[in-house]
């Protein structure tokens, strides 16, 4: 089944590319931004961020970056998924661009990822993408990490992380944060899939999505096929990016509430319910002017 399909974005996409002042933070590495399925996509950078563009085409941090902007912002003809170029990309740099022929998730240590997050949410971020495994872990820097999400909670800002690709059982700073929406991957019938990681705070507050065989944007101009739950993540990010433009002034919390509600959540488990975006657009449309009042 074809990814979009299998959680339901194609109808969501019709109604609309999405709003630019809905602003997605992509806390990643560089884009290749001459791309030609990105050319006259919204996307800015955060100020003062070093390179926010690809100086080597051949490093992981461009080919990861590239891949995920193209989920979110490619142009709606390309190969990509192109869930919402309407709105505004904002790019946060954070991996460095080595070669050293790696294709797991990029890494950094919680005190980068805390300043990004905070970088980010006040540049005008409103949802932020986060693929990004955390390395040398200490107490210092999860507090840190601790207090940026506490941040990004008190602003209404969205933070959706992917869960991981180690294939364990397990849970991190970024995905036990109630305010995180975690993002396990999937195959095209909704299972989880080897890799992702799965655990208690990700089954009961995350979604899975799509990560086999997901096309994108290459960082060379051309197109490239990978998975793992940084492709998953950006669905959940682009459906929530449609959703706060169909419905402009909803709060955060709302938009979190419809599209977690999607599919029945058993009360214990360690597997999240697969994205039904068609079906949060529902919940929210049925809400009418109850708790706002949809802007036309």
């Amino acid at each position: 089944m074809d990814p979009l399909d299998s959680v339901r974005l194609r109808p969501l996409m019709a109604r609309g590319e999405g709003r630019p002042e809905v602003v997605v933070g992509m806390i990643d590495g560089p884009v290749a931004l001459s791309h030609p399925d990105l050319l006259g996509a919204r996307i800015r950078e955060v100020s003062g961020a070093a390179h926010p563009s690809c100086l080597r085409e051949d490093s992981l941090a461009c080919t990861h970056g590239t891949f995920v902007a193209g989920v979110l912002a490619a142009k709606r003809d390309s190969q990509a998924p192109a869930i919402c170029p309407g709105c505004t990309l904002l790019i946060r740099p954070i991996f460095t661009e080595s070669t050293n022929g790696s294709r797991q998730m990029p890494s950094a240590a919680p005190e980068e990822l805390a300043a990004a997050i905070v970088d980010s949410v006040d540049a005008g971020a409103r949802i932020i993408n986060l693929s990004a495994a955390l390395v040398h872990p200490s107490s210092r820097g999860e507090r840190q990490l601790q207090t940026a999400l506490d941040y990004t909670a008190r602003r209404g800002v969205l933070v959706i992380a992917a869960a991981g690709n180690q294939g364990t059982i397990s849970s991190s700073a970024v995905t036990r944060h109630p305010w995180v929406i975690p993002v396990a991957g999937c195959d095209s019938q909704g299972i989880p899939t080897p890799e992702s990681n799965l655990g208690n705070s990700i089954g009961r507050r995350g979604l899975a999505a799509p990560a086999q065989n997901i096309t994108s944007l290459g960082a060379n101009g051309g197109f490239q096929t990978f998975g793992g739950t940084s492709a998953a993540a950006p669905f959940v990010t682009g459906a929530l990016a449609l959703l706060w433009s169909e419905f402009p002034a909803a709060f955060a919390g709302e938009l979190k509430l419809a599209i977690m509600q999607s599919r029945r959540r058993a009360r214990t488990t360690l597997v999240p319910p697969l994205l039904d975006a068609w079906e949060a657009y529902q919940t929210l449309e049925a809400q009418g002017p109850k708790s706002y009042e949809k802007q036309e």
